[in-house]
């Protein structure tokens, strides 16, 4: 029934709760499961917002090393959840981008030709690693295949 899967996860509690329910679905019908993080610096919109006086003021450089040092926590962070999914035999390929969440994971399921898109009902709300506005919501109205809202929290 479902060949690729697409999980959005922001490494917190309850992105974790919607990916391993990725995972027991990609193991029981021998589907890839493609893991997506989306991240983009909190402040870069305040920043490029606020003036072309603060980019020119380094804002664009402070924003370009935020990027970059989230990036390698990604990158970091997939590389372990991918060694324990190999582990159970699951194909799977991570994605990092730096960009709106739900965009991304909505980016990622339609070049993957994905069957299923797995987030969970509520991701971290500090934005102190990302900012993810309502990932869920948009994604059960626009997506290009279904979707499952992994009940993780109240």
């Amino acid at each position: 029934m479902f060949k690729s899967i697409v999980v959005g996860t922001d490494f917190s509690p309850t992105a974790e709760e919607a990916l391993n329910t990725a995972i027991a679905l990609a193991k029981a019908f021998g589907a890839k499961l493609h893991i997506v993080t989306a991240f983009k610096p909190a402040m870069a919109a305040n920043i490029a917002a606020s003036s072309l006086e603060a980019m020119a003021a380094g804002g664009a450089e402070f924003i370009q090393e935020a990027q970059s040092a989230m990036a390698d926590e990604v990158e970091a962070t997939h590389n372990a959840i991918m060694k324990r999914i190999q582990k159970e035999g699951i194909s799977c390929k991570t994605h990092g981008i730096a960009e709106d969440a739900a965009d991304s994971i909505m980016e990622v399921a339609e070049r993957e030709k994905a069957d299923l898109i797995v987030v969970g009902n509520r991701g971290m709300s500090s934005a102190k690693r990302f900012l993810l506005g309502n990932v869920p919501n948009k994604i059960s109205h626009h997506s290009p295949c279904s979707v499952l809202i992994v009940h993780t929290s109240t």
